[in-house]
Formats: structure tokens, C-alpha cells, sequence
């Protein structure tokens, strides 16, 4: 589905390469600023320093003088508003509204109720197919004009501290770009690290037969009654699933306790 976050009369030019880094670490690239405080705010330093590697991103980036302009394309808009209003479109957690909207499941939700009153002002229009999404966010100091978020489908809210739940503009495209990309599908972990080698039969047998010359060498295992103290080794060394450079590590700990004196008896 295109999605397209939609900044409006952004002030502060690091705010915007903040977005640009935001989209791109989920792979989103349609950002779009409508009077911005600086006309010129994509080729600003600040911007570029804080976008840190999401330049293609700043470079398909598009400046418009009206929200009508940014919406070309989009047939469901998400407003971001903390502040309530005495109407308008019903207010979500992102996560929740993004199950609803790829489910479906809105067409219903929103359908107008012939039996409920209904104002002239706002009323949703249900709609099924979307052609893009569209997030808005509105400037730093004074968030979204009501107009702006009345013309939305939905207001959503990020659950946040109640006594302090104000969250800087990048932040909180970032939660935002975050939500919808899980709820599309997300991206698949990548494993940073390479798999353990896990050691063989034969590697832990030897390591355990050179620990038993070591105990038996330092007078902890008595080789003429050595109870159970190999096997239950064995069982410990097994329930460790040991790996091959781990082998090598116990194997030096016997060659050191071999290479020791021994105690006198």
C-alpha cells in the first residue's frame, strides 16, 4: 500500500533529516513537507546531519504549499493528535487502528449508523481498497490545526506517560513508521552473530577423558573408587550443548591442571 508522511509547517530543519532517518530504518521513502518554516530546509546542514545516511530519502523528499497538494494518490489519512477536540474522527492507538484498517474491518466501524445523529460538520466515509495512506503531523509548537484533523479518518494517539506524554517529532514518526511496518508484515531479524558450532560426541568424550587424567592428577577423583563423578559429569557437559571452541577451553583448563604440582599426599 503507498504510504506517504505528510510534515506540516515543520520548524526546525533537523526535525525533517530526523524523518528522513526515521522512514528509511523502515523502509518507507514518500515524505512530504508543507510550508516548511525553511523553504529551502532539504539542502539545510542541520537537515542533512541529521538524516545520517538517508539522503535518498531527503532527495525524493517534495516541498508543497497546500495539504491538498501533499494528499495526491492518498484515500486514508491518520492524523497524529494528542489534544482533544469536541468532534471529529474517533481516536486510536496505532497499533490498533492498523489491525482494523488491513483487516477491513473499518468499512464496518465507520459505516454511518441510520440510527444515530450525526452533524454536518464531520462524518466518516467508509471506505474499502485504499489507494495510499497518509500520516500527518503537524509543527512543533502547535501541533495540528483542527481543520486538518478533522478531514482525517482517524486521530491517532501513542500510549504514553500520562503526566508526560509530549513526544519530539521525530520520536514519534519513528513509532509511527515503526507500527505500520510491523502491521504490514515487518522485517525479518538478522542474526548478527553466526551460529554456535556445536561440538561432537567424539570432541566432548575426549575432553571428558583428558579432565579425568586432571582430576585424578590434582587428587580430586580417586581412580580406584571414582563414584560418579564422570558420568555425571558427561550429563552436565551434554545439558550444556558445548560448543567446539568451548571444548577447546576446558581441554586448556586439564592441560593446565595436568602441567601443575601435584599435592603432596
Amino acid at each position: 500500500m503507498k504510504t506517504r508522511f505528510v510534515l506540516i509547517e515543520t520548524s526546525h530543519a533537523g526535525n525533517v533529516g530526523a524523518a528522513a532517518r526515521a522512514l528509511k530504518t523502515m523502509g518507507f521513502d514518500d515524505l512530504v513537507l508543507v510550508r516548511p518554516r525553511w523553504p529551502n530546509v532539504l539542502r539545510k546542514e542541520e537537515t542533512i546531519q541529521r538524516a545520517s545516511g538517508a539522503l535518498d530519502v531527503l532527495g525524493n523528499a517534495r516541498v508543497v504549499e497546500t495539504l491538498e497538494e501533499a494528499l495526491d494518490g492518498i484515500s486514508h489519512l491518520c492524523a497524529t493528535a494528542m489534544t482533544p477536540r469536541d468532534f471529529g474522527p474517533p481516536t486510536r492507538t496505532p497499533r490498533q487502528h492498523f489491525e482494523l484498517l488491513l483487516s477491513g474491518a473499518l468499512d464496518v466501524l465507520d459505516a454511518p449508523d441510520e440510527a444515530a445523529p450525526t452533524t454536518d460538520e464531520w462524518a466518516p466515509t467508509p471506505r474499502c481498497n485504499q489507494s495510499g495512506v497518509a500520516f500527518l503531523f503537524g509543527c512543533e509548537r502547535f501541533g495540528m490545526s483542527n481543520d486538518d484533523v478533522y478531514r482525517s479518518d482517524v486521530a491517532l494517539s501513542i500510549p504514553s506517560n500520562p503526566q508526560f506524554g509530549s513526544l519530539n517529532l521525530g520520536a514519534a514518526i519513528q513509532v509511527v513508521a515503526y507500527e505500520w511496518r510491523q502491521a504490514l508484515g515487518g522485517f525479518p531479524v538478522v542474526e548478527h552473530t553466526p551460529a554456535p558450532q556445536r561440538a561432537d560426541a567424539a570432541q566432548v568424550a575426549g575432553m571428558l577423558g583428558h579432565w579425568e587424567q586432571a582430576l585424578a592428577h590434582i587428587g580430586f577423583l580417586d581412580p580406584a573408587a571414582p563414584k560418579k563423578l564422570m558420568p555425571r559429569l558427561n550429563q552436565l557437559f551434554n545439558r550444556s550443548q558445548l560448543t567446539a571452541e568451548e571444548i577447546h577451553i576446558l581441554r586448556g583448563v586439564a592441560k593446565a591442571m595436568l602441567q601443575s604440582t601435584p599435592p603432596k599426599r
